[in-house]
This record gives structure tokens, C-alpha cells and sequence, in this order.
């Protein structure tokens, strides 16, 4: 049941936030200076963009994670804790899945900070903080539960060392 209520919470998290970055990233349409910069989805989509007709709603988050970067990085913790916490329940058995689980993750949001470090915007910038830190989490997250494991085979050995 607990579990139930954490997902109920970051999925309301995740779907406020999606509205509310959509509807601020829609500044984009009337700043026609940016198009050329952050309307990247448009530009994969329609080629060209020359009116606001030509872009796309994707591109709406693009320029809200760039210049108001609040909800965005909102809908990026709140889908990071939805898929942590997804893991952990379906690999919470299998500990060794779950460590490499953590290190995959680890990886994964250590290269997505890594592509948004050079980010000329203040939005770039927090989200390479929030990238890396959540990958640097998984990582804490990994070594803990290997040191677990590790220290829990060594009491298993020890102490059948000491029952023989």
C-alpha cells in the first residue's frame, strides 16, 4: 500500500509538471530567435521551421528545460523516482540484478549530464546538476547494495569457518 501512494505522488508530480513546462515552453512560438536553437524536434519533423505553425510540441519542453526550468526538472525527478522505485520493487529479490539495475542508471544520467554540461543556459546548467546527481545516487545506491551482499557472504563464510 505505501508503495501505491509514493507512485500516486510522483505520477501527480509528473503529470502537473508536464502541463505546467508545455505551457511555459510554449513561449517558444512567439520568440522566433530561439526556433533556430531550440526547436529541435521541429527541425527533425518538418525540416525548415519559418512560422509557428511549423513547431512541434516536443520542442515546448525543449525551451521550458532551457529558460524556466522548474517543471521540467520536476518531470525529470519525478520520472527518475518512478523508474527507481519500479526497479527496486521488481528486482528487490534478485540483488545482484538490482545493483547492476543501479549502475545502468548510474551510467545512463552521468552521460545525460554529460551532453547537457556545455549548455550555454542557466536550464542547462541546473540540469546537469540534477542529472549528475541522480546519477551519482544510483552509483551510492549500487555500492551500497554490493557492500551489502559482500558483507553478508563474508558472515557466511566466517561463520561456517567457525561452525566446522
Amino acid at each position: 500500500m505505501k508503495y501505491i501512494i509514493q507512485y500516486l505522488v510522483a505520477f501527480i508530480i509528473l503529470i502537473i509538471s508536464t502541463f505546467a513546462a508545455w505551457y511555459e515552453g510554449s513561449a517558444i512560438r512567439f520568440n522566433s530567435y530561439e526556433w533556430r536553437y531550440s526547436a529541435t524536434f521541429s527541425k527533425i519533423f518538418n525540416g525548415e521551421v519559418t512560422s509557428r505553425a511549423d513547431i512541434s510540441q516536443l520542442d515546448h519542453f525543449i525551451y521550458a528545460a532551457k529558460f524556466s526550468p522548474a517543471f521540467p526538472i520536476l518531470m525529470v525527478i519525478s520520472l527518475s523516482y518512478i523508474l527507481m522505485a519500479g526497479s527496486y520493487l521488481w528486482l528487490r529479490r534478485n540483488t545482484k540484478s538490482l545493483i547492476v539495475s543501479h549502475l545502468v542508471w548510474s551510467v545512463l544520467y552521468l552521460l545525460l549530464g554529460v551532453l547537457t554540461s556545455n549548455s550555454p543556459t542557466v536550464g542547462g546548467t541546473y540540469f546537469t546538476i540534477v542529472l549528475v546527481t541522480i546519477g551519482i545516487l544510483n552509483f551510492a545506491l549500487s555500492l551500497r547494495s554490493f557492500l551489502k551482499v559482500r558483507k553478508g557472504s563474508e558472515e557466511i563464510r566466517n561463520n561456517g569457518m567457525l561452525s566446522s
